[in-house]
């Protein structure tokens, strides 16, 4: 068995092609546009490279956008303040504050700050909770993106066993929700695997579907999957690659050349699960704009 692949690619610029006409709809009738704010604390590379990508997507997409620059020596108190005042902000549709955040400063505090009307990360707890009651909410981008890629596929889900390895509140917990959730599409029976897991073998041989979202290159091997797997990876790990100009690659937290031998669905990285996460985004900024969610 070889896997059809999964191109998250394609899927993403559909979704995006969708926000792109609801968007140019939204405005004909007089709305102004989607305003998404982006706030960035310090000047970690990484994360530069994330809000830019971000806010290029907002610019294809019809969606306006600012990124705030602010130092890494800001304060708890000042950062919320600058939240508030967004918060405050009627022509501010969605919040996006870059994570990870220097050390001084709590993530948890931060995301709670945020509106919960505004947050298109889907991270506030009023989110997380409406999302965990099967109610209307901003979903995690990432995990509301791979079930778009269950969608397209027609890759069916409900009463499958789906294990899901890494339970960090952005992926893996949320991923889980959305599995066994009935509004979701979901309604599988899920198990989440976490790094206090014994004997992951045990779990993952028994999934009809895994998703991989642990952040460690190369976890997943072919024996420990069934034959005709659905695998999605949502990892993206740097290893060396002396044959790359960078003198690096990405890779996933599945050996994805020996697991496509056995699977049915699979994701590649990069190209599988990264280009949905920021389809996911523009599409909560557009969902916020029309206060489709919460309406006033």
């Amino acid at each position: 068995m070889s896997a059809e692949i999964i191109d998250g690619k394609k899927v993403a610029e559909l979704v995006r092609q969708s926000v792109r006409e609801d968007v140019e709809q939204w405005v004909s009738k007089g709305n102004r546009r989607p305003f998404l704010q982006v706030v960035l604390v310090g000047d970690d590379p990484a994360s530069i490279v994330y809000t830019g990508t971000k806010t290029k997507a907002c610019q294809d997409v019809g969606i306006e956008t600012n990124t705030l620059e602010l130092q890494d020596t800001i304060s708890a108190k000042e950062l919320k303040e600058v939240i508030r005042d967004l918060n405050n902000d009627d022509s501010v549709d969605g919040i996006l504050v870059q994570m990870p955040l220097p050390s001084h400063l709590s993530q948890y505090d931060v995301i709670e700050s945020i509106d919960h009307r505004k947050d298109v990360d889907g991270f506030h707890p009023m989110n997380v909770g409406r999302l965990s009651v099967d109610q209307p909410c901003f979903r995690s981008c990432t995990p509301a993106g791979v079930m778009e890629l269950f969608k397209y596929y027609s890759i069916p889900v409900k009463s499958k066993h789906a294990v899901v390895v890494g339970a960090s509140n952005i992926v893996g917990s949320p991923m889980a929700v959305m599995l066994s959730r009935e509004n979701s599409a979901g309604k599988a029976t899920t198990t989440i695997c976490h790094k206090y897991t014994r004997d992951l073998t045990a779990h993952t041989i028994n999934a009809d579907i895994l998703i991989v979202a642990a952040g460690q290159p190369h976890l997943i091997k072919p024996e420990m999957v069934k034959e005709g797997i659905v695998v999605i990876d949502v990892g993206i790990n740097r290893i060396a690659d002396e044959t790359s100009p960078k003198g690096y690659k990405l890779v996933g937290d599945v050996d994805y050349e020996a697991v496509k031998k056995k699977a049915s669905w699979i994701t590649p990285v990069p190209g599988g699960v990264g280009p949905m996460t920021v389809a996911m985004l523009m599409k909560n900024t557009l969902l916020a704009a029309k206060k489709s969610i919460y309406p006033d």
